[in-house]
């Protein structure tokens, strides 16, 4: 069960985070001024539906974690929805970045029904992708470097998606810039379809359920809400997704609006993801000599002194920009590792606990808190716009200005703190995990 994995297997399960994030971090930088300035929707509108849409797809986490949990197919429970649904995915995403001749409702109404469909594609394959670096390896220090090397391609993604988006658009659209969008996306969508294949056909589950177990989505549910460790890591991933959304979403806003130099995106954001690459490839060497508890206390302090800095930036101080940019992503690089190796230790506990596994749906609980949390940012952010009186493609006011560099901040330090506080009720430590997997070993020997 504690079996080293190959670096062919850990390479292949990381470059489907890469894929995800074609979509992702497309949907936390750009879906929104996409939607304000392009698809031609207010900032209220398009605040609300996304609000509305993330909400309602937090509550299928659970259900198709449930159903994954269930799958029993000759490839394992997680690896065929690597293959079953990147399909559809694609088609939902290209039509949620396809902007019809239609008129304001229909607009709206398209925009609901296929950022929907997307969500719910993506839900269906990103949870099972998540469970499955819980089945891999029940090795701690081995989940640390599989999801740390994990996010190294997520961020690599991001980075290349915030750098190349721009470009693409203006290429591919030439001056047309919703044809550009569409083809944008397809693109985008072509190259994560290849990455998931690619992550079906070299990984291999190794961590199955206790033999004979028989639960309940219901009972499932109450272990989880029993569970100490895993209801801390649910409100930290909530509050951390509301921190890091809050700046990736205002960036656009920030640079075209308060600083006037709408260039600077392309790099503004690439800069957070390459800083946040390099913090996620030194997870696994934090972690030899610091606690994941502790290590995740200084780095999100080290976040908020970070955010409130910025603050104090002026406009024309670009250099400062960026090195409080690189200073966020070395510190928030290693959070998601982290966090995504804990979440398997709560499954470990879980079963050490009651005697029963659900990995999915340990995990599909915790990318619930992290849409809510996506869902409550961007709500903060429509209405901040809406109470200060934006309008896209216009000269700001002095008041909606300020509200945009706060967003780009103050707010995001407050809840960085939040997440330091929350994480004080985090109760496993190195020396626990080494006696539930002493234990659990035991137990099927």
């Amino acid at each position: 069960m504690n079996q080293h994995l190959t670096w062919r297997e850990k390479i292949s399960y990381g470059v489907a985070d890469m894929g995800f994030n074609f979509y992702w971090t497309n949907i936390a930088t750009f879906l929104l001024i996409y939607y304000t300035d392009v698809f031609g929707i207010s900032a209220a509108a398009a605040a609300s539906m996304m609000f509305t849409i993330k909400l309602l797809n937090a509550f299928t986490d659970p259900l198709i974690g449930a159903i994954a949990d269930r799958t029993s197919t000759r490839w394992g429970k997680f690896r065929p929805y690597l293959v079953w649904l990147p399909l559809p995915l694609a088609c939902a995403a290209v039509l949620t970045y396809t902007t019809p001749n239609l008129s304001d409702d229909g607009k709206i109404l398209w925009a609901y029904g296929s950022y929907l469909c997307m969500m719910v594609c993506y839900t269906c394959i990103n949870i099972p992708y998540n469970a499955l670096s819980g089945v891999l390896s029940a090795d701690a220090q081995e989940r640390s470097t599989l999801n740390g090397l994990r996010f190294i391609f997520a961020f690599a993604g991001g980075t290349l998606v915030t750098a190349a988006t721009p470009w693409l658009v203006h290429q591919l659209g030439d001056g047309n810039d919703k044809l550009g969008w569409q083809l944008t996306m397809l693109a985008w969508s072509v190259l994560a379809c290849t990455l998931f294949v690619l992550t079906f056909f070299n990984t291999r589950e190794r961590i199955a359920p206790p033999a004979g177990q028989r639960t309940s989505v219901r009972r499932d549910l109450y272990d989880l809400s029993h569970n100490r460790p895993w209801i801390a890591l649910f409100f930290l991933a909530l509050i951390i997704m509301i921190t890091v959304t809050l700046r990736t979403s205002s960036a656009a806003y920030y640079f075209k609006y308060v600083v006037e130099r709408p260039d600077l995106m392309a790099g503004f954001v690439p800069a957070y993801m390459l800083a946040a690459a390099a913090g996620a490839a030194l997870t696994p060497v934090l972690t030899r000599f610091i606690d994941k508890k502790k290590l995740l206390i200084l780095l999100m302090t080290i976040t908020s002194l970070l955010s409130t800095a910025f603050f104090f930036v002026q406009k024309d101080q670009i250099w400062l920009m960026f090195a409080l940019q690189i200073g966020m992503g070395l510190a928030l690089g290693p959070k998601s590792p982290l966090a995504f190796s804990m979440y398997a230790d709560t499954a470990d506990y879980n079963e050490w606990r009651t005697g029963r596994r659900a990995t999915a749906m340990t995990f599909a609980a915790a990318t619930f808190s992290q849409k809510l949390g996506t869902a409550i940012a961007v709500a903060v952010i429509g209405g901040i716009f809406t109470r200060l009186g934006y309008v896209a493609n216009a000269a700001q006011t002095a008041v909606s200005q300020a509200g945009i560099v706060w967003l780009m901040s103050l707010i995001p330090a407050a809840f960085a703190l939040l997440a330091v506080a929350v994480m004080f009720t985090y109760n496993l430590d190195n020396h626990k995990l080494l006696q539930i997997q002493s234990d659990l070993q035991a137990r099927q020997s």
